[in-house]
Formats: C-alpha cells, sequence, structure tokens
C-alpha cells in the first residue's frame, strides 16, 4: 500500500459521497437498477433523528477509497446485540492492497468493543474473491440459511390484508 489506510466515521456532509460508494458497490454487484436512494433519504436514515446505520470511508492520501456500512441487529439465541455489515467496498483498482481486510478489522474490533456476540453479512455467491477473503479471515458460511425479503410492494400488500 501507498501510504497507512485512515478510516473515518462518515459525518452527514458526507451524505453525497456515501451514495457514490453505493451507486459504485451496486455497479459492482450489476444491482445499479436497484437503486432508488438519494441524499435527502440518506440524511434522514444515516443522521436524522434515529439513525439506522453507521458509515465509515477509508482514505489513502486524503482520497475516498473505500466505504463500509453497517448497522445493529440483536440475536435471540445468544442475547446480546451483533454488528451486521451492509456493505464493503474497495474501489476496484485498489484491491488486494489490504484496504478491505483493515476495514474489516476495524470493524471486528468496533464489534468487540460494543460487547457484539457477532458479526454477519451477506456475500453474492458469485463473488467468488470476496467469499475466499472472508473465508481466509475465519468467517464460515451460513449455508444452511436462506435469506428472505420483502420489498415496499409486498409490505404494503400484507399490511393491507
Amino acid at each position: 500500500m501507498r501510504s497507512e489506510l485512515v478510516i473515518k466515521q462518515a459525518v452527514e456532509e458526507d451524505v453525497p459521497l456515501i451514495l457514490f460508494f453505493i451507486k459504485k458497490i451496486a455497479e459492482y454487484e450489476k444491482l445499479s437498477h436497484e437503486v432508488i436512494v438519494t441524499e435527502e433519504i440518506l440524511k434522514e436514515s444515516l443522521f436524522g433523528n434515529k439513525p439506522s446505520a453507521e458509515v465509515v470511508f477509508g482514505y489513502l492520501e486524503n482520497k475516498p477509497v473505500a466505504y463500509a456500512i453497517y448497522f445493529y441487529n440483536f440475536s435471540t439465541f445468544i442475547g446480546k446485540k451483533g454488528l451486521y455489515l451492509e456493505d464493503l467496498f474497495v474501489l476496484p483498482e485498489l484491491r488486494g492492497e489490504g484496504i478491505g481486510k483493515k476495514i474489516l478489522l476495524h470493524l471486528v474490533q468496533k464489534a468487540s468493543e460494543e460487547n457484539c456476540g457477532r458479526m454477519e453479512w451477506a456475500v453474492l455467491d458469485w463473488n467468488e474473491s470476496a467469499i475466499n477473503f472472508y473465508k481466509s479471515l475465519g468467517a464460515k458460511a451460513m449455508d444452511e440459511w436462506t435469506t428472505f425479503r420483502m420489498d415496499e410492494t409486498a409490505i404494503r400488500k400484507l399490511v393491507l390484508l
């Protein structure tokens, strides 16, 4: 790596940068068509009265090169909160330089300090490099679980029943 990675917590003024990284990860995951978030939505969701998630950036030479968005969930089985990593993205031209690992380890440290019982995230099944990276760090795939999702339309339909 060229210089030391600096990890900073996002502030409200970073909303345009957060949106930039959301669009970049969506592009990488071939899901750009699903991005409907706006800066206004992000401001309210991340910095409003009841923030839903937090964001950190990785900077090299004062340039943002990576980001992670995470939030806390809860495990009834262990009775503790957990840290859920929603996104971890490093600019493609800088992958393989240890940036993603440093950000992940920063969040592992945060989970430890917050007394989290676990840390979880999802990986697209075709993303072999990410899968291999996470396994190399000791993470285990939860293959026996199937993720389910209801989008806003499904939620509204169900509420109307």
